[in-house]
């Protein structure tokens, strides 16, 4: 690593490249990726999860001066050990310059592990210092520390720099310093390209150059479905949806591949084309999973698409594709906005089936429905089973129930309602108590009211002005006494 630690000394990345944080700022780390998980150091505060030894290396290499770091580590005693350069590097990925140093120091008094140099490696990448990386990188073949990993970080530290050929030229090299190009390789690079935004087309290029080469696999073309369907490409997915049948074939294995080639369609405003491929592939034991089941339907529900929905979840959950709760609602909200009740039934009866037991928000969707639509007998049934399930009407359904079946000639259940909700303790009585005397009154039952809002006042529940007006011109057609009726509570209603 002698080249490496050479042009080293004139990095202290006095001019980083405008992605990367200055070191000036040590709240500002550098993330590598998952696969290296390096963790974030602020200096100026405890971290809990890292060591009181590698904290004391750390502040070395944030406030040491340059020229000086190695004689200041070499100050402190600390036996350097693979573990601790391993944590240490983990949280230097902005301070390049002297993380090289480090590596250097402890390289003195102990051989670095194959996760070390990768570490190496990767922050060199993430800070564009390319020829110091393949310094270390031919160090590594010295040392037989060379792997796929390696390569994997170098892909996506080019990529995400832009240089994309010159990812695909490291590729072409591999196996001159020892990895295999199988396709494990290709993925890892395929996966990197088509991170990036809209580089999709450049992923397809480098897979048809070497696809007769390295036989591709499902994964290979998940990623590359990935890729359309984050830009859209409804026209390059097909294709590559024919590419994959010739190459791979059908395999219930690659539903990742599936879901994310059949939401690319749904999202692209071709849900029934979409549907036709889906019954091919269940034709094929070929289904796609939850995911794709998911998106669709959240992309479906927002087109206020019903028909293609339906069509979508008979198919999948007709296969024995689990939906959970959350799927079933959203189901049931799209049907019962688009009036189709019976539908709506169908699935909460279907749901006990699968496993899945339906919550207030099920019950409520389809109460609203059937009340919106004036379905009178079949809102008072559904009322009675909604409470012996223990799942109650809102507050905003109960208030619009009671109004509905007032006008619906069922007064009774009206009052139902209204009773169940004092019995129960509800919160936000408002909006019902002025349905139901409203209600009451249409009814000519003026007895009734009176006692209903003498209760309510008692109660302190909030009577509109415009409840009372109405119910004024009732009390005061029907004679002197039920005047002087109104007169009082109306008194009590002005105090209270």
């Amino acid at each position: 690593m002698e080249a490496m630690t050479e042009n080293s000394k004139a990095s202290g990345l006095r001019h980083p490249p405008k992605m990367f944080p200055s070191s000036e700022n040590n709240n500002s780390f550098i993330q590598p990726p998952p696969h290296l998980q390096p963790r974030e150091f602020p200096s100026h505060v405890d971290a809990p999860d890292i060591s009181p030894m590698a904290k004391i290396l750390c502040e070395i290499l944030v406030r040491a001066p340059p020229g000086n770091i190695e004689g200041v580590l070499g100050s402190t005693g600390i036996p350097s050990s693979p573990a601790l350069v391993e944590e240490v590097l983990q949280f230097s990925y902005n301070y390049p310059g002297s993380a090289v140093k480090f590596f250097r120091w402890a390289g003195h008094s102990h051989k670095h592990s194959t996760y070390s140099w990768n570490l190496m490696v990767d922050l060199l990448g993430k800070n564009q210092l390319f020829e110091q990386m393949w310094d270390a990188i031919r160090s590594m073949k010295q040392e037989g520390a060379l792997s796929l990993t390696t390569f994997t970080s170098i892909f996506g530290n080019y990529c995400s720099a832009g240089r994309f050929n010159e990812a695909i030229m490291t590729f072409d090299v591999m196996n001159k310093y020892g990895v295999e190009q199988d396709v494990l390789a290709v993925n890892s690079l395929l996966s990197a390209i088509c991170r990036e935004d809209n580089q999709t087309s450049k992923a397809l290029e480098f897979y048809d150059k070497i696809k007769t080469k390295i036989n591709p696999d499902g994964d290979t073309f998940t990623l590359l479905f990935e890729g359309w369907e984050k830009e859209g490409n409804v026209t390059k997915a097909k294709t590559t949806f024919g590419e994959m049948v010739v190459h791979v074939g059908w395999s219930p294995l690659n539903v990742s591949a599936y879901d994310a080639f059949l939401t690319t369609l749904v999202r692209g405003s071709q849900a029934e084309e979409a549907i036709k491929f889906l019954r091919v592939m269940k034709r094929k034991n070929c289904l796609p999973g939850l995911k794709f089941l998911s998106n669709a339907l959240d992309i479906l529900i927002k087109n206020n698409d019903s028909s293609n929905a339906l069509q979508l979840w008979d198919i999948m959950v007709g296969r024995g594709l689990m939906p959970n709760l959350t799927m079933y609602n959203a189901m049931i909200g799209l049907l019962c906005k688009q009036n189709e009740i019976n539908h709506a039934f169908c699935l909460l009866d279907d749901m006990v089936f699968h496993g899945v037991f339906p919550d207030s928000l099920s019950y409520n969707m389809i109460f609203h429905c059937l009340v919106k639509n004036k379905k009178v007998p079949e809102a008072a049934k559904f009322f009675s089973e909604m409470i012996k399930n223990e799942f109650p009407p809102t507050h905003s359904n109960c208030a619009a129930a009671i109004a509905m079946f007032f006008d619906g000639d069922d007064p009774e259940t009206g009052t139902e309602i209204w009773n169940y909700m004092i019995e129960n303790r509800f919160s936000h009585l408002d909006a019902s108590a002025n349905a139901l005397l409203l209600g009451l009154q249409s009814l000519g039952r003026l007895s009734e009211v009176r006692r209903f809002l003498e209760d309510m006042l008692d109660k302190r529940i909030g009577i509109s002005e415009s409840t009372m007006g109405k119910l004024k011109d009732s009390f005061y057609r029907v004679g002197r006494s039920s005047r002087e009726t109104y007169d009082r509570i109306s008194r009590r209603w002005k105090a209270s």
